[in-house]
């Protein structure tokens, strides 16, 4: 049975609208994704760290009620769970402080065997963290060589503006290893100053990675390959919060994958039919996500979801 592997950190997202705090929810951007995911009855775990605090026990308890294994995700005393301040303005997005310490070094990850098609999605500054990225790059490419499909979401902050020089090598290396990249308007303008998507491809992901998908907040995602580029237009929708849209595009693609049957090797040869319902897919899930103050979809649409994959 295939099954999808996140790996990324954990955080409680505490969420301000009008100066007042309004919702406190489990987060972080690959666990986000695995929580819909679990809900849409895709076999699911989540590989990370959390402190062996009161936090780090409900982000556990979190994800075994979402149907997400939380076997491999450690519960460490060295380390006290991250916190985030999350402000909304009007329009349901988001500006963040974050509090949190840097993670001690981990000598090893641990995870269930990885088979051939099964996906592991990583990204974000997890990806890139130079305490952890001997760990994180040692994992992603016994999962290659197993034959994994290899999700990368870039997700650079502007936390992280000063050091882009300092992570690109490492991001660059991630971009190898990956089978489809996936990035966002905000990633490159704070990396590259830059806003045209076909030069990015073209500049900064084809010399590495082959499949990139650029999406832009409300505006049309496309997906770039070496032989096409597909574009599928983003329907408007009631924002109530813009927190887990990319997270949540990101489950929609890995289920489309799942629900089409499509391995590795279908992947790589995909034609633009399949490409618009992979994206489709994943536009589904983010304006789902949009629609409530959580990070992720709600149980009853990920019920319904979870009827449309083929039978095991």
């Amino acid at each position: 049975m295939r099954k999808v592997i996140a790996i990324g950190e954990t955080i409680l997202d505490i969420i301000f609208k009008d100066t007042q705090p309004t919702a406190a929810v489990p987060g972080g951007s690959s666990f986000n994704s695995i929580i819909s995911l679990g809900r849409s009855g895709v076999p699911a775990f989540f590989l990370g760290e959390t402190g062996c605090d009161e936090v780090g026990r409900r982000i556990t308890a979190f994800l075994r009620n979402s149907n997400v294994d939380s076997t491999y995700l450690r519960q460490r005393t060295d380390i006290k769970s991250a916190v985030s301040l999350a402000f909304l303005n009007s329009d349901g997005d988001a500006q963040y402080m974050f509090y949190k310490q840097p993670p001690p070094t981990l000598s090893n990850i641990t995870s269930p065997p990885i088979n051939p098609d099964d996906v592991v999605q990583f990204g974000s500054y997890y990806a890139v963290n130079p305490n952890i990225h001997p760990a994180v790059e040692t994992f992603l490419t016994q999962s290659r060589n197993n034959g994994a499909i290899l999700y990368y979401d870039i997700n650079y902050r502007r936390t992280y503006r000063t050091r882009v020089k300092e992570l690109l090598p490492t991001i660059q290396n991630n971009l190898r290893l990956t089978d489809v990249a996936r990035g966002s308007a905000d990633d490159f303008a704070v990396m590259f100053d830059s806003l045209d998507p076909q030069t990015i491809y073209n500049t900064h992901i084809a010399p590495y990675c082959p499949l990139f998908i650029y999406t832009n907040g409300p505006d049309d995602i496309t997906v770039f390959t070496p032989s096409q580029t597909v574009t599928v237009p983003v329907m408007r929708t009631n924002t109530v919060s813009t927190i887990g849209a990319g997270d949540n595009f990101n489950a929609g693609f890995i289920f489309g994958l799942m629900r089409y049957g499509l391995r590795r090797i279908d992947l790589h040869n995909a034609d633009k039919t399949i490409w618009q319902k992979l994206l489709k897919s994943g536009i589904q899930f983010a304006r789902q996500a949009c629609k409530s103050m959580e990070n992720f979809i709600n149980p009853d649409f990920g019920k319904h979801m979870a009827t449309l994959l083929p039978r095991q």
